[in-house]
């Protein structure tokens, strides 16, 4: 089916900036800066647990001058940021608190929406306005990204700045939010276009990755420049999709309808801290996972047609927990999967098909002591479309996980919980990905 075009083009001089996209600048490092003034100027790595051998979660705008980024080393970045002049300490790193993230992620929604609307928060730190009528002049449009910038410094937080992007589009809103950091506004007008990009690399373009970068290398495709060169039927062959010529209209400033996203699996994931490395405490992490999972899929009306369990062992020489880094590609793996006779989002009735699961994924390491666990809900369907089956009489609907869901939202999550992920109880904390704000009432 092809996709719905808005308007011209940037090629004519009356496209309008119709997208105001706001990031926030070092979103995890920034809100600790924010409560404590002490770390204000300094470099600052957010990380999942105090150890040399994680990784990086966020980098404050001083880390990053000293390079460290996202995914760095902690024992890395400790070597890449010493105590100096410049930062006498040297690298300061800061336990996660993913609630406090979430809770002020909130509050900068409700100071953003002071101002204009939010059309869409696409992650905890990116969020986009759309902008109409008179707002859509340049002059209009840059008052009202400053507005955005003060009401958010004055209702939240001084320390949590912002780079705003005002593009005729979301795709070239998100491109010149990222042209400028930290704090800054880039106005992209139909004159500045395409001159103002052309010389950009594509993996500039949010939603290009080194694999999609390697596949427009082979097509000759290196800048934005390049990729403006080619024709519509060139960028389809490109992606394989009509992906492609959803960028051909998008890199012309052109709205594209977005497609609905569809909600397919469910799932968490936890490396394991030393103490846990052992297949029972393995096992209470596991069902901790899936019990954070199964009310997820019950707050959003789904069910589940299907599990997986993933368990990945500890490579010989291994120091660290990371999963799927090209350096630890040989570490142990291995999985078990189930199909279920009657979709259920019923936590007790998903625990005992996960501990038999686990049982194989585990005997399938041989002995070798698990680092990492993942539970997947996968087949979702709404509940009210779900059918059962005539040979197993289980009821699809899952009275007692809604009881555990009111019960904990009454007196506080963990109120109720299956007694097998007792000792676990405490460990895989709320974990924030891309394109997903955790929702506070639902258990960490």
């Amino acid at each position: 089916m092809e996709s719905l075009l808005v308007g011209n083009g940037w090629f004519e001089d009356t496209v309008p900036v119709r997208t105001l996209y706001l990031d926030l600048n070092s979103y995890f490092a920034s809100c600790e800066q924010q409560d404590r003034p002490e770390l204000r100027g300094r470099p600052v790595a957010v990380v999942p647990v105090e150890a040399e051998t994680t990784f990086v979660i966020a980098a404050s705008v001083e880390a990053k001058r000293f390079g460290i980024k996202t995914g760095t080393r902690v024992s890395d970045a400790r070597r890449m940021c010493p105590p100096s002049c410049d930062a006498p300490k040297g690298l300061i790193t800061v336990h996660a608190r993913p609630e406090r993230y979430v809770e002020l992620h909130h509050a900068i929604f409700t100071a953003v929406e002071t101002v204009l609307p939010i059309e869409r928060v696409w992650s905890i730190d990116e969020f986009e306005c759309k902008l109409l009528g008179s707002q859509q002049e340049p002059d209009e449009a840059t008052r009202l990204a400053l507005a955005c910038k003060r009401a958010i410094r004055t209702c939240v937080g001084e320390r949590l700045t912002c780079s705003i992007g005002l593009a005729p589009n979301r795709v070239l809103g998100k491109l010149a939010s990222d042209m400028q950091k930290p704090d800054g506004l880039v106005l992209l007008r139909p004159e500045d276009l395409p001159g103002a990009i052309e010389r950009l690399g594509v993996r500039e373009l949010a939603g290009i990755g080194p694999n999609m970068e390697a596949r427009l290398h082979k097509f000759g495709v290196r800048t934005i420049g390049d990729l403006l060169a080619r024709s519509e039927r060139d960028l389809r062959s490109a992606w394989g999709s009509v992906i492609g010529a959803e960028w051909y209209h998008w890199l012309r400033g052109r709205v594209v309808s977005e497609h609905a996203v569809v909600t397919r699996s469910i799932g968490h994931e936890h490396v394991l801290a030393p103490d846990l490395r052992t297949s029972e405490r393995a096992r209470g992490v596991l069902i901790r996972l899936l019990h954070k999972a199964a009310t997820r899929a019950r707050q959003k009306g789904f069910v589940a047609g299907e599990i997986s369990v993933a368990v990945r062992g500890f490579a010989p020489g291994e120091t660290t927990g990371g999963w799927g880094l090209s350096a630890r590609r040989e570490a142990p793996k291995a999985m078990a999967r189930a199909l279920l006779s009657v979709p259920t989002a019923d936590t007790l009735q998903l625990v005992r098909i996960v501990s038999g699961l686990f049982d194989d994924a585990i005997a399938g390491l041989e002995g070798i002591p698990p680092i990492k666990v993942a539970v997947t809900l996968g087949a979702l369907e709404p509940i009210y479309s779900a059918s059962g089956s005539l040979f197993d009489q289980r009821p699809i609907d899952s009275p007692l996980g809604k009881a555990m869901d009111r019960i904990n939202g009454k007196f506080g999550r963990h109120t109720v919980y299956p007694a097998s992920m007792h000792a676990a109880k405490s460990s895989a904390p709320m974990r924030i990905a891309f394109g997903s704000i955790p929702d506070p009432e639902l258990p960490a």
